[in-house]
């Protein structure tokens, strides 16, 4: 079997999984505050399972991938829509939703052919995507559609009894445990079981900044000036696929406008590899680059998001500016939103 292809026994057990899901209709007694977690039989990795469609709009099983994924939910329902919107794709899961046929690609109609299933009607039809940081929503691999495949079947069971049992999912410990399903060894099967696991939030990623110690000097050297510079760091709405079988990437656009006169001192185009915390890493140094090139040592440096903030946080000592955080930046979003209607 070549290594990306799955068989048709894989994707018979994972549409079958998600067809008693549909059927149960957990949504109508669960909300995607109730997580609970699968433990991968092959891996022994972490799926954190919410189930979404209580508001009767979009039904979708989503399976958070380890700590950073489940916490990267609950960040992203803490700050709810103050939050970007790429913030989601930003969130390592495996989703099982239901959509209209015409939402489907061909490669998902032709898996459905194969089975020899029928669909019929609005939100009915299975549709599966991996997502991973800084990247587009895309086909499973093979171990993706064996563990989805598996959370299914453990999530009729939990969801089932979570309507007879309301408080099934509640930890006595701490409000970091989770009830996992856990599968050990049988007679040539799996037998599984509950267990409280205490989760710990990850470790935040170490993000290397790389900064021009030249620009950097010559920036220290000029006299402050009554500026103001806005500064984002947004996901470009195309996704970029290189070659044919790529998983497509979403380039992060990093724009630098002068507030007063609206003139833009850079963008520039990154790409989230190796890493989303390598890409990161980049944003302070393009900045300085950009203003030493410019000559303008600010007064004030205003972005929008707490990540940028962070960013540019060593680059204030250095250079005496006041950073402020804004949800608006007036003169930037006007540019942001020209470069979109040209370009995108």
């Amino acid at each position: 079997m070549a290594k990306n292809k799955a068989t048709l026994d894989e994707w018979r057990r994972l549409y079958e999984a998600t067809i008693q899901i549909k059927e149960i209709a957990p949504w109508e007694w669960m909300s995607e505050m109730d997580v609970f977690g699968v433990r991968d039989p092959e891996t022994g990795d972490l799926g954190f399972v919410s189930v979404m469609g209580a508001l009767g709009e979009h039904f979708s099983i989503a399976v958070y991938l380890g700590p950073k994924g489940v916490y990267g939910f609950w960040d992203l329902e803490d700050t709810g829509p103050n939050d970007v919107p790429e913030r989601l794709l930003e969130i390592p899961q495996l989703q099982a939703s239901f959509e209209n046929r015409n939402e489907l690609h061909k490669k998902d109609r032709d898996i459905i052919k194969q089975l020899g299933l029928k669909f019929r009607g609005r939100q009915a039809w299975p549709m599966f995507r991996s997502y991973r940081p800084g990247f587009a929503p895309w086909f499973l691999e093979p171990a993706e559609i064996r563990f989805l495949a598996c959370v299914l079947e453990q999530a009729t069971d939990v969801t089932n009894r979570f309507l007879d049992d309301p408080g099934l999912l509640e930890s006595l410990d701490d409000d970091e445990s989770y009830l996992v399903r856990v599968s050990q060894p049988s007679n040539g099967s799996l037998t599984w079981e509950d267990q409280m696991i205490h989760v710990s939030p990850p470790e935040p990623e170490p993000i290397p900044l790389a900064i021009n110690v030249q620009a950097l000097k010559h920036l220290k050297q000029l006299s402050k000036r009554k500026v103001t510079i806005e500064i984002d760091f947004f996901l470009a709405p195309m996704p970029v696929q290189e070659n044919r079988d790529d998983r497509p990437y979403f380039p992060y656009v990093l724009m630098v406008v002068e507030a007063q006169n609206g003139f833009i001192l850079g963008t520039d185009m990154l790409q989230p590899e190796p890493s989303l915390e390598a890409m990161w890493g980049q944003a302070p140094g393009y900045v300085v680059q950009l203003l030493a090139q410019a000559g303008i040592r600010p007064a004030i440096i205003k972005v929008r998001t707490n990540l940028l903030r962070n960013l540019l946080k060593p680059l204030v000592k250095e250079l005496g500016f006041k950073l402020k955080q804004s949800p608006v930046l007036p003169t930037l979003d006007e540019a942001k939103g020209f470069m979109f209607q040209r370009f995108f």
